[in-house]
């Protein structure tokens, strides 16, 4: 069977974290070209007038030339920290978990990062260990005979996988949505989305 490999996203959809829950390690491409428009650099969250993007600036490439994710910098002269922690609150203060979890997140939008690679492994890493199944992080080149590259589910417009239901915090005015990032799941469901994830899976 093919290993999942993928780059490293901001705060991934349901589906992303889905591929690699299986996996002893999580491999991400060190050879992949940053994209614009994915997740990349922004995530998926529920708002209280429904779904809210959030966005981190990135410098510029003085080149205009294509990067690759390892090579992009933080735009940390715009307060996006601050700004995406306080819609984070805002959305989530009224969920289950979202207490419990609080203390593990909130450090992300205090320390400076330099490189989005490192602030998006390190929030993924996190995910999983507050899952309780820990992973480490394996850089990999991409080899088509034994990778399957997952690299789609980073797409942030157009059709998404669908993810089954569960209680979100706004549905009441504005219905279930799908396949936001995995921390709406894990705000929501608490240590109920090992067993999510382990269903969308194994069906």
């Amino acid at each position: 069977m093919k290993r999942v490999v993928a780059p490293p996203g901001y705060l991934p959809p349901i589906s992303y974290m889905a591929v690699f829950f299986e996996q002893a390690e999580i491999h991400l491409l060190n050879d992949s070209h940053y994209q614009k428009q994915t997740h990349r650099n922004r995530a998926s969250i529920y708002g209280a007038n429904g779904k809210l993007n959030l966005s981190i600036p990135i410098e510029h490439s003085p080149s205009n030339g294509r990067r690759k994710d390892r090579e992009v910098l933080l735009a940390n002269a715009e307060p996006w920290q601050k700004n995406h922690w306080k819609s984070i609150e805002t959305a989530y203060r009224s969920s289950p978990f979202f207490e419990y979890y609080e203390s593990y997140f909130y450090p992300f939008y205090t320390q400076k990062y330099t490189h989005l690679h490192t602030l998006n492994t390190e929030l993924i890493q996190t995910f999983f260990t507050l899952i309780e199944r820990p992973k480490a992080i394996k850089w990999v080149a991409f080899n088509p005979e034994i990778h399957h590259d997952c690299s789609h589910l980073l797409i942030a417009k157009g059709p998404q996988p669908p993810t089954p239901h569960y209680t979100q915090v706004f549905e009441n005015k504005h219905g279930y949505i799908n396949n936001l990032s995995a921390i709406d799941l894990l705000f929501n469901l608490g240590p109920e989305t090992a067993t999510y994830l382990q269903k969308l899976v194994n069906p």
